[in-house]
C-alpha cells in the first residue's frame, strides 16, 4: 500500500466521520428543542464527565489524553449550538448612544499636560476637566456621579500592560465606551538652571520609567515611582535638589520647566493605549471591540476549551491578558478583546454562554477606538 491509497482510505474515513458528525449535531439540536421545551440548562456537568469518562476508558493505548480532547470538543462545538437555540436575543445588552460631543465633565488622573489630559483633548471637543492624583479616584468619582466619564492607560506598545488599571476594573462597576491610542514622547525636564550633569534621581510614573530604562541606565539614575508622569513633574519643579522628570514636553512647557533632552524613550514607535469609562453603557455607531473579564476553573484545557467557543462564533479575539487574583489558589483573571458589535446575534449568544458557564464573567464593553 503506498502513500496516495492511505490517503484514499483517510478520506473515506474523513466522509464518515463528517456524515455521523452532522448526524450528531442533529441529535444535540433535539436535545436543545427537548431543554427548552422543559426548562432544562445545556450545560450538564454529569453527563459530560460521565461521556468523556467511557470515551478515554474505551480508547487504545496511547491515544486517551487525545480521545478526550477530540471528544470535549465535539461536545463544545454542540453547546455553543444549543446555545444559538436557547439565547436567540440580539440586544439583550441595553445601551445608550455614545455622544461625546458638547461639553463633558471628565475624570482625568494627574494635571494639565499629562499624557491622560492629551488623549482627553483627543476624544472631546469640550471637555471640563476634573483632575485626580491616583487611578482609583478616577474610578470612584465616576462611580459616584461626579464625572460623566473617566480616561485611564491600560496598555502600553513597549512597557506592556497598566496593571493599576486592570486591578481596578474588576473591583469596580463601569464601561468602557471609548478607546484612544497615542503616540508617546518623552522628555526629561528640569527646573530652569538645573544642569544635566548634577541630576542624580528622575521622577516619573512607573510605565515611563520603563520605557526610558535605557536613559536611566546610561546615567545611573535613581528611578523613584510616581502616580503620575505631570505630578512628577510638579514635584520637581518645586523640589530644591538637582532632579529631574519624564514626563510629556506639553507638561514640561506648561510648567516652565527646562527640557534637557526630547525623545528619551526607549522605542521611536511607543504608543499607549486609554480607555474611557462610564457609570452606563455606551456604544458608538462604529463599536467595533468587545471587552471582557472572566475566570476559569483549574482543569486541564480550560482555556483551549474557552477559545473553541470563540472560533466556533466565527469572532476575532485581538487581546488575552492574565491577572493574578491575591488569594492562596494563584487564580487569575482574564482579560479579552475581541472583534464585534452586541447588536450581532453570534455575539449575544457567545456573552450568553460564558455568563452561563463561567462562575465569573463581566461584560466591560462595546467601543470603537479613536
Amino acid at each position: 500500500m503506498d502513500l496516495n491509497d492511505i490517503r484514499a482510505e483517510i478520506n473515506e474515513v474523513d466522509k464518515q466521520l463528517q456524515e455521523l458528525f452532522s448526524k450528531r449535531m442533529e441529535l444535540c439540536g433535539k436535545v436543545a428543542d427537548y431543554k427548552i421545551a422543559n426548562g432544562l440548562p445545556v450545560f450538564q456537568k454529569d453527563r459530560e464527565k460521565q461521556i468523556i469518562a467511557n470515551v478515554t476508558e474505551g480508547a487504545p493505548e496511547g491515544l486517551q489524553g487525545a480521545t478526550r480532547v477530540y471528544f470535549q470538543t465535539m461536545m463544545d462545538i454542540s453547546k455553543c449550538l444549543q446555545y444559538r437555540k436557547m439565547f436567540d436575543n440580539t440586544g439583550f445588552i441595553p445601551f445608550k448612544k455614545l455622544d461625546l460631543s458638547g461639553r463633558h465633565r471628565v475624570a482625568v488622573p494627574g494635571t494639565f499636560g499629562s499624557y491622560n489630559h492629551i488623549a482627553c483633548s483627543e476624544l472631546f471637543e469640550d471637555a471640563d476637566t476634573m483632575f485626580f492624583d491616583n487611578f482609583e479616584e478616577i474610578f470612584k468619582a465616576v462611580s459616584a456621579g461626579a464625572a460623566e466619564f473617566g480616561i485611564l492607560p491600560i496598555i502600553n506598545s513597549t512597557a506592556g500592560s497598566v496593571v493599576q488599571t486592570y486591578e481596578l476594573m474588576r473591583q469596580y462597576d463601569f464601561k468602557i465606551c471609548a478607546q484612544a491610542k497615542l503616540k508617546i514622547s518623552h522628555c526629561l525636564a528640569a527646573r530652569k538652571g538645573v544642569r544635566l550633569e548634577d541630576i542624580h534621581d528622575i521622577y516619573s510614573h512607573e510605565q515611563a520609567l520603563r520605557q526610558c530604562s535605557d536613559l536611566i541606565n546610561r546615567g545611573a539614575y535613581k528611578a523613584h515611582s510616581f502616580s503620575n508622569t505631570s505630578l512628577a513633574a510638579c514635584y520637581v519643579k518645586e523640589s530644591t535638589e538637582p532632579c529631574a522628570a519624564i514626563c510629556s514636553e506639553k507638561c514640561a512647557e506648561d510648567l516652565g520647566l527646562e527640557i534637557l533632552r526630547r525623545s528619551v524613550q526607549n522605542a521611536a514607535e511607543n504608543y499607549t493605549k486609554f480607555i474611557l469609562i462610564s457609570h452606563e453603557t455606551f456604544k458608538a455607531d462604529n463599536a467595533d471591540t468587545i471587552s471582557v473579564c472572566l475566570a476559569l476553573p483549574h482543569q486541564s484545557s480550560s482555556l483551549y476549551r474557552l477559545l473553541t467557543k470563540f472560533s466556533v462564533a466565527g469572532l476575532n479575539m485581538t487581546m488575552i491578558e492574565s491577572m493574578p487574583i491575591a488569594n492562596t489558589e494563584f487564580d487569575v483573571m482574564f482579560y479579552l478583546d475581541f472583534k464585534g458589535d452586541i447588536g450581532k446575534k453570534e455575539v449575544t449568544t457567545l456573552l450568553s454562554e460564558l455568563s452561563h458557564e463561567l462562575s465569573y464573567f463581566k461584560f466591560l464593553g462595546n467601543y470603537k477606538e479613536v
